[in-house]
């Protein structure tokens, strides 16, 4: 008797173990969602024609500018490889075939000025980062406004392509001036 509890005792110790769930790849899986008394149908052709959201050409110029965030900073660069500042916007305006000048400093001279609190996405913020400097040598593009708050995007020479805030102390202390591009 006590043989057959030995015996009882090891199989149920050792059919505890973790049991593999049996996986099916050939079968597809079934979703099953609440019907709704509204059935919709697409076809193929039906699928290809509905639109995309329409973006502003300054939404689409922004986009193209995020695709290079982390980008290293490369003075004179606009490639992937590298870029400055001015290069970053070049190259995002110029696959819109919007034309600007090369260097931040003549870019500040196209445009309307406008003043900081008509700031709106697309338009371009410049700053002069040189103590001695007299001149712009810095210019960021407007990503967002929210609230008091303006991010731009831009290339560090520390830190590559990032969006930075209006607010932080550096930026704010070394803007000079907006212009409205589009």
């Amino acid at each position: 008797m006590r043989n057959v509890f030995s015996i009882l005792f090891l199989i149920l110790i050792t059919s505890c173990g973790v049991v593999k769930k049996k996986t099916t790849y050939s079968k597809t899986p079934k979703v099953t969602v609440p019907a709704s008394n509204d059935i919709i149908v697409l076809e193929e052709e039906t699928k290809e024609s509905i639109e995309k959201p329409v973006l502003s050409k300054a939404d689409e110029i922004i986009n193209t500018a995020l695709t290079f965030s982390g980008v290293r900073y490369k003075y004179g660069g606009t490639t992937r490889k590298g870029m400055d500042c001015s290069g970053l916007l070049y190259v995002a305006f110029g696959e819109h075939d919007i034309k600007l000048p090369r260097t931040s400093y003549h870019m500040a001279e196209e445009g309307k000025r406008i003043r900081i609190e008509h700031v709106s996405k697309g338009d371009l913020l410049f700053f002069r980062t040189l103590r001695r400097g007299k001149r712009i040598n810095h210019v960021g593009l407007v990503v967002a406004v929210e609230g008091d708050d303006i991010k731009f995007i831009h290339a560090s020479s520390s830190r590559g392509v990032i969006v930075s805030s209006l607010r932080e102390g550096y930026w704010n202390y070394a803007f000079i001036k907006a212009t409205r591009i589009l």
